[in-house]
């Protein structure tokens, strides 16, 4: 006689058989092309795939001028723009001023601190540079210096030798190193007093 659970185990298995042979799979003797209607949902159409590619930050190194001792002469700093390095990114960069370790140094600018570059061309060697209306508010020997740090600023560009200023969107005089007042393109020679 069997044990019980001998009995039991073959039970379980009969039951496992007749449950086996039940879930409906059938069964062909070939294989056989399937209809779209019996593929399931999604199979047909491969899943889209979305790369994104980071593209890192390339900057430039450029020259900008600041104002070194008291103001006696300019002094040549180096900044980081983006690439290439646009003209109106290099003036931007001159417009921010000095770091704090080069104020604590006593590296400055004479440029008015609300001073924004409106727009910048260029024809040729000469670039016209048009900033906003604070930029004339500086007098005296400080208002030469801003016009030299822009002038040797934007001539350390290949290709541009004079700047031609406006102030908001106007054409604008502006005194050189010897004191006159000049309504045409400047150059750095009208500044090599204040060289760097």
């Amino acid at each position: 006689m069997r044990s019980p659970r001998a009995l039991i185990a073959a039970a379980v298995l009969i039951a496992s058989a007749v449950a086996l042979s039940a879930c409906g799979i059938p069964t062909d003797s070939s294989p056989h092309p399937l209809t779209k209607s019996d593929i399931p949902f999604g199979l047909l159409k491969p899943a889209s795939t979305t790369t994104t590619t980071i593209v890192p930050a390339v900057s430039v190194p450029v020259t900008v001028y600041l104002v070194a001792n008291g103001g006696a002469h300019l002094d040549a700093v180096s900044r980081k723009v983006s690439f290439p390095g646009t003209l109106a990114e290099i003036i931007d960069a001159l417009l921010t001023g000095p770091t704090n370790a080069e104020a604590a140094a006593g590296v400055q600018t004479a440029i008015a601190a609300q001073t924004k570059l409106l727009s910048v061309a260029t024809m040729g060697p000469i670039a016209t540079v048009n900033l906003s209306d604070s930029f004339g508010k500086t007098v005296g020997p400080e208002l030469i210096t801003a016009v030299a740090q822009v002038v040797y600023t934007v001539t350390a560009v290949p290709g541009i030798a004079e700047v031609l200023f406006e102030l908001g969107g106007q054409p604008a005089s502006v005194p050189t190193a010897t004191g006159t007042l000049a309504s045409g393109p400047v150059s750095r020679a009208d500044f090599a007093s204040l060289a760097p």
